[in-house]
């Protein structure tokens, strides 16, 4: 089994008798069904349905203190605290940033030989592994109690990659997409069961319509990595934009109409000039035809 400390993220912790109900009333994921041990995929969305910040997200047991820890972008970390800050109003909850002292080891590829505390299973995709919530200054030592070699995170990054699963700041940009757009209605991280968030109207109005026009998608490289951004030709005309590239495996954020279309007129893909093709293009091919904004 492979581990590898993620420097750029970082913990949030929410506590307080309000601490459940206040989260669950603004995150997508419904924080009721949270249980230490357990973790959630989420998002906090602006009002217009796009995210601000997506995360994972676990209940701490009372012996570790108690409380909703959630695993983020260390970049964002603040920024959400203070977001929650903001919308606390009179709810009984404590919110802190804890990124300085509590960081985040993936684990994936085996077994634990034993299964370190605040550690919980990627819900996003199994291949993904675990997340254990530690200090860095630890990780070495929980990385021997649990039998896992520590790598570095590169290797995650190239596992995650290939998984199939975004990142943001690479594959999408925060502000700027909406969660069908990063896949995370596939990745577990909407409950369209549960009550009002903010954001709701417009992601069950995507939900109930049809599919999200862009999507993010796995393809496969045939030579150089083109850099992140760089806009994805059908021919001449644009139909996406390269994320996230590690050896062969590469994520994009795709036009599906126009790519399919493409693809049924046999238009090769290129970014930056390089060849590129889709790991899944029957997927695309039989993929509704009804969009939305």
């Amino acid at each position: 089994m492979k581990a590898a400390f993620l420097a750029d993220r970082g913990v949030v912790k929410v506590s307080g008798e309000d601490a459940r109900d206040f989260l669950n009333g603004l995150v997508t994921t419904d924080v009721t069904l949270l249980r230490p041990g357990l973790g959630r995929f989420g998002a906090l969305l602006t009002p217009q349905g796009k995210i601000v910040v997506d995360f994972l997200i676990t209940e701490a047991p009372s012996g570790d203190g108690g409380g909703f820890l959630i695993d983020c972008p260390r970049a964002l970390a603040q920024g959400l605290a203070d977001k929650l800050g903001f919308y606390k109003l009179r709810a009984k909850v404590a919110v802190e940033n804890l990124s300085d002292g509590l960081g985040v080891l993936a684990a994936w590829d085996g077994d634990f030989a034993i299964k370190p505390d605040l550690a919980f299973a990627d819900p996003r995709n199994t291949a993904l592994g675990w997340r254990i919530l530690v200090p860095e200054e630890l990780k070495q030592k929980i990385a021997d109690l649990a039998g896992v070699d520590l790598v570095d995170s590169a290797a995650y990054e190239a596992h995650r990659i290939a998984t199939g699963v975004p990142r943001g700041g690479l594959d999408f940009m925060y502000g700027d997409a909406f969660p069908h757009e990063t896949n995370m209605d596939r990745l577990h991280g909407v409950d369209f069961e549960k009550g009002c968030y903010v954001g709701q109207e417009v992601v069950s109005r995507m939900q109930h319509r049809g599919t999200a026009r862009t999507r993010t998608l796995r393809v496969i490289l045939e030579g150089p990595s083109p850099e992140p951004g760089t806009a994805i030709l059908a021919g001449d005309k644009p139909v996406g934009t390269m994320g996230s590239t590690a050896g062969p495996n590469a994520l994009a954020l795709i036009r599906i109409d126009r790519a399919a279309d493409a693809l049924q007129a046999g238009t090769p893909l290129t970014a930056g000039g390089l060849a590129i093709r889709l790991a899944e293009p029957d997927d695309l091919l039989t993929a509704p035809k009804q969009t939305v904004a």
